[in-house]
């Protein structure tokens, strides 16, 4: 197939690439290359994928009206996987505007290609961070998702809501993917692996929120690849059960479908860290700190929607997840 993949030199878009590329399948890859972290990192990432024959990239901005038809007019991709966006829950909170632009806007923009190009398929990232205020355990496709406590989070519940829009008005097939707390090799550095891993080697001290105390469902970044491409592959289709008066936040009479990607085995934080300590053979300079704004408590997948409909599941152990990240970061740091 040709696919187009947005935000591919992001850290889950260049892994979901490779799956595809190393398959056969021809990928359009988009990227801006902002400057929320280092984009060098987002160069070097792209620099994996540029060996392939049937890579194509184009340097643009999704939030860029022109720029996305123009590309949609040109490649005319049979399936789309959007995973640009502004990530971080707690840089929402700092700026705003950056999150109402790009994952809102530009994820507009996306669905317009979409729509006027005949796109067979569309699957996008959506976020664990959408239960929000939820604490009943574990979060399912079920549940409701009203209650976010970060914009981050009510941009990714906005864009379940556009891609339902245009599966009934359109019929569009949508999926969308509530990923939960990705890890593993080509990391962000502004997430608690990178910035546990980097303070530890350097002898600084790491906050630690919660006192240690959150949960998280950490997914390897391999199962979330897999994953994503097993979901392309399985065109989006209404939901003979749909009930118009109990209706399922999950599924519907349209098009359109969401699952959890994760792990379904939430890990404290403080275990986390000495999963990573063992795998570094030194210990952390700990400072104990209250929940921040934008946190939750926990997150903890329910993935029975995923194995029923896509027969997968994340399965990476994160004792070796993490020693596959510490691998590649000693490596990074050492070349760069």
């Amino acid at each position: 197939m040709k696919v187009l993949v947005t935000g591919v030199a992001g850290f889950i878009g260049m892994h979901v690439a490779q799956v595809l590329l190393k398959r056969g399948d021809e990928v359009i890859g988009i990227d801006n290359f902002n400057d929320y972290y280092d984009p060098r990192l987002k160069h070097a990432r792209l620099a994996q994928l540029v060996g392939y024959p049937n890579f194509k990239f184009t340097q643009g901005d999704i939030a860029d009206r022109q720029t996305v038809e123009d590309l949609f007019a040109k490649e005319k991709p049979q399936r789309v996987i959007n995973l640009a966006a502004q990530a971080g829950v707690r840089y929402s909170l700092k700026n705003p505007y950056v999150y109402m632009q790009t994952n809102l806007i530009g994820f507009g923009n996306i669905l317009e290609g979409c729509r006027h190009n005949g796109v067979e398929h569309l699957v996008y990232a959506s976020s664990s961070s959408v239960y929000g205020a939820n604490t009943r355990m574990p979060f399912s496709v079920d549940d409701s998702v009203d209650h976010p406590v970060s914009l981050y989070a009510a941009t990714k519940k906005a864009n379940e809501l556009m891609a339902h829009t245009y599966s009934h008005l359109y019929g569009l097939p949508t999926t969308g993917l509530r990923y939960f707390t990705v890890y593993g090799p080509w990391g962000r550095p502004d997430m608690s692996p990178w910035l546990f891993t980097s303070a530890i080697l350097e002898d600084r001290t790491i906050d630690v929120f919660n006192h240690g105390k959150m949960q998280r469902d950490f997914t390897y970044v391999d199962d979330i690849a897999e994953g994503t491409v097993r979901v392309l592959d399985r065109v989006a289709s209404p939901d003979s059960n749909f009930k118009t008066d109990s209706p399922n936040p999950g599924s519907s009479y349209a098009p359109y479908r969401v699952y959890n990607i994760g792990n379904h085995q939430p890990v404290e934080l403080i275990t986390f860290i000495k999963i990573i300590e063992d795998a570094l053979g030194r210990t952390a300079k700990k400072n104990l700190l209250p929940m921040q704004p934008g946190d939750v408590v926990a997150t903890y997948a329910d993935v029975e929607d995923l194995k029923r409909d896509i027969h997968f599941e994340p399965k990476t152990e994160l004792t070796i997840g993490i020693r596959k990240w510490v691998d590649w970061y000693r490596g990074y740091i050492n070349q760069s």
